[in-house]
């Protein structure tokens, strides 16, 4: 195996840290090709597809990049700003707030974000924090719920680079937070802000991405997990188990996944003369594709050709403070035993030298 080429090495250097917080991906704009590139490295990876590779490729390249890229990439079209895709600007504010709120705590840390599909790449990310010197590295993904799909394919994708380096740095990787009390409170505060300025739903329904049922069988928890914050989510709320629902959405193919579905769990709570249901989806840490169009469009416009009445999206924690300082909370948990806050510790340091110094040339002054 050929390794990468070493930056310098000089003895004496404190090594740096650095928190990676890494976020799905998206395509580089709302057009079939860049749609193309971008689902052909995602539906790829074999942690999201576990189909025998010869046949996952033809129904790839045959089926669903020719006919599936333009009809994404009318919907990545519906959700994109002038900035450019939802998702990315949400991450990279992300990451700057994150490194904020953690130097108000005293931690000297980088915070960067990275792709695992896409650009910042993973790779590109890891070769500059290296060339730059971070020995010590956080990955700390977008994921609440851990999934072999998502969270165990970022892992993947880390070390992978690593296998090419010969001086690896220290790593530690958040593998979930789907229980944190920051998080569940962070969500809590959204849905009573929501509640507070538009009244209280008949229904509130809790929307995650879904999973093919087969995953859960051979022992992902993504589901056990997703519940779990379902159902501490309620506690928080108050509610009862007739005041919300579970559904799971962003199905792909024809084989079973995650129940119940959430585009037919809402039309079939409007034929049964439900008239107004809020959506939440607390799997997203930042809105998306699959919010801002699947849900915020398409589940309302179906809900409301049903005979619904009144249907609110309620956005995802984004970069609401309570959801930063949360953020933070969990980051600094992971961060225990390192030396992040060394320029804090040597300038209480120096300053009690500096009161020592003083106290003896006042004490030698006297004599």
């Amino acid at each position: 195996m050929r390794f990468l080429k070493e930056p310098d090495y000089s003895h004496g250097k404190i090594g740096k840290t650095a928190v990676v917080l890494i976020n799905l991906g998206t395509p580089e704009a709302p057009t079939a090709s860049a749609v193309r590139t971008y689902l052909k490295q995602f539906l790829w990876d074999r942690r999201v597809v576990e189909v025998p590779r010869l046949i996952w490729w033809f129904i790839l390249h045959m089926i669903i990049l020719p006919f599936r890229s333009g009809q994404s990439a009318k919907k990545y079209a519906a959700i994109w700003t002038k900035d450019g895709s939802p998702l990315k600007i949400h991450t990279e504010k992300q990451a700057a707030l994150l490194k904020g709120y953690l130097g108000e705590r005293g931690h000297e840390v980088n915070v960067v974000y990275a792709m695992r599909y896409g650009s910042p790449s993973i790779p590109s990310v890891l070769q500059k924090l290296k060339d730059e010197g971070y020995e010590r590295l956080l990955i700390l993904s977008a994921y609440p719920q851990y999934s072999a799909t998502t969270t165990a394919s970022n892992f993947d994708a880390v070390f992978e680079y690593y296998k090419q380096v010969r001086n690896m740095p220290e790593l530690r990787l958040v593998k979930n937070y789907h229980d944190h009390d920051a998080y569940i409170l962070a969500l809590k505060q959204s849905i009573l802000s929501h509640w507070q300025t538009h009244g209280r739903p008949e229904k509130l329904i809790m929307s995650f991405h879904g999973l093919p049922k087969a995953f859960l069988l051979r022992g992902d928890p993504y589901h056990c997990e997703c519940y779990k914050t379902a159902r501490l989510l309620a506690e928080k709320l108050g509610l009862g188990k007739d005041d919300y629902l579970v559904t799971f959405q962003s199905r792909l193919g024809r084989a079973e996944w995650l129940q119940p579905y959430t585009a037919p769990t809402v039309k079939k709570l409007a034929k049964d003369g439900i008239k107004r249901i809020d959506v939440v989806c607390p799997g997203f840490i930042a809105d998306c594709l699959e919010t801002l169009e699947e849900i915020a469009m398409e589940v309302r416009g179906e809900f409301l050709q049903a005979g619904g009445k009144e249907f609110n999206y309620i956005p995802c924690l984004n970069e609401s403070p309570a959801w930063m300082r949360g953020l933070a909370e969990i980051a600094e948990q992971h961060l225990i035993g390192w030396p992040t806050m060394m320029t804090a510790i040597l300038r209480e340091q120096q300053k009690q030298q500096a009161l020592i110094s003083r106290s003896e040339s006042k004490r030698m002054g006297a004599e």
